[in-house]
């Protein structure tokens, strides 16, 4: 743990030391270009160092950064060309030609500053967008449900400008606590899209369906329609893996089905661990076309103090820099935890060290704890 740590914070010096070293190279060139033109005859210049200084700062700096460095270079280019300014008339003439080089860089690197600017706002208000939509069809769950206590997290990629579809529902039934985790394939807003209607169709059969197997097939004729009125799988992210859960009000049990979903754990309130295979190999939802086969959930004693967690496999799937998967069974087991909130912050501090901060999936957590 410790050398996974440290793993994690000399990647995070290793980048901050970068970006000192790109603020650096405009100073730099034009400290260069400066002593290169006034060593050097009037026959050499620097013009590739001036010009080269507001072009760096144009993609890395704000606009009046930006400025600043392209003003520098103009007044330290004109500073330095004052020696020559009793040459010879082919000379005078060439160095009117570098300030004027300079100077229409310079402007030009204001340009590009301003275009690179507002590239970056636009795509910051897609995804800001994006994730507003998300919120709306995945809002954070109460932090006690039928008596339960409860706690998710949702964790998107660093990389990637666009959320994914990873999903999570607790609703309290006439049937019992009622939870869904999934994970529908693709990304942005037709993952969004289809995330609504996973959510949508779970709520209501939730309410509705007397068993867990019920929902599932709500679930599972929730995205055919919505495949067929989209005109196929291809142009609705309907493909998704999912865990249900039921945890039935005062019994001490919990039954799942899994389609196709990394396999949930459940932790006991001694450090005891349990992973809930399933007890036969199931298709993702939306998949009906391929196979049909009725849905079994298994049972599982869920005593007081223990905790079910679901989740998603940006979270098992996530990997270190040797390409190591973290292992949550393993990293679990034997370890207890004051409450479900706690065991998610704890998971996702570890993924972010065990990756060095650089996930490349997003990562959904439901934990759901008998007190």
């Amino acid at each position: 743990m410790g050398q996974r740590g440290g793993h994690g914070r000399e990647a995070g010096q290793s980048l901050s030391r970068a970006r000192f070293f790109v603020r650096l190279v405009p100073v730099l060139l034009i400290v260069a270009g400066a002593i290169y033109d006034y060593v050097t005859p009037s026959t050499f210049t620097g013009v590739p160092l001036f010009t080269a200084a507001p072009l760096v700062a144009a993609p890395f700096f704000s606009p009046r950064g930006t400025l600043l460095t392209g003003l520098a270079t103009v007044a330290v280019v004109l500073g330095v060309h004052l020696r020559y300014t009793r040459s010879y008339e082919g000379d005078a003439i060439t160095e009117l030609v570098t300030v004027v080089t300079v100077v229409t860089v310079a402007v030009l690197a204001c340009v590009m500053n301003r275009v690179v600017r507002r590239g970056s706002e636009q795509l910051t208000s897609v995804r800001q967008i994006a994730e507003a939509a998300q919120r709306a069809v995945l809002p954070e769950p109460a932090e006690r449900i039928g008596g339960l206590e409860v706690a998710a997290r949702y964790e998107a990629a660093q990389a990637g400008a666009f959320i994914g579809g990873d999903l999570y529902a607790v609703q309290d039934t006439p049937h019992g606590v009622r939870l869904v985790v999934g994970d529908v394939r693709g990304k942005g807003m037709g993952a969004v899209s289809a995330v609504a209607v996973v959510i949508g169709a779970f709520r209501e059969a939730a309410e509705q369906e007397a068993t867990l197997e019920a929902v599932a097939q709500r679930l599972e004729r929730a995205l055919a329609r919505e495949g067929l009125r989209r005109n196929g799988l291809d142009e609705f992210e309907g493909f998704t893996t999912a865990v249900l859960a039921e945890i039935p009000h005062g019994n001490g049990l919990v039954r799942v089905i899994n389609r196709g979903h990394p396999e949930p754990l459940l932790l006991g309130g001694d450090g005891a661990l349990k992973v809930l295979s399933a007890p036969e190999p199931a298709l993702p939802l939306g998949m009906g076309d391929l196979g049909t086969w009725p849905d079994r959930a298994s049972e599982t004693e869920f005593p007081s103090g223990a905790t079910l967690l679901l989740h998603t496999d940006g979270l098992s799937e996530a990997r270190d820099a040797q390409g190591t998967f973290y292992d949550p069974a393993a990293r679990l087991a034997g370890r207890m935890f004051s409450g479900p909130d706690p065991l998610l912050g704890a998971l996702t501090a570890e993924v972010r060290r065990h990756t060095g901060g650089g996930t490349t999936d997003d990562m959904a957590l439901l934990a759901v704890r008998r007190p």
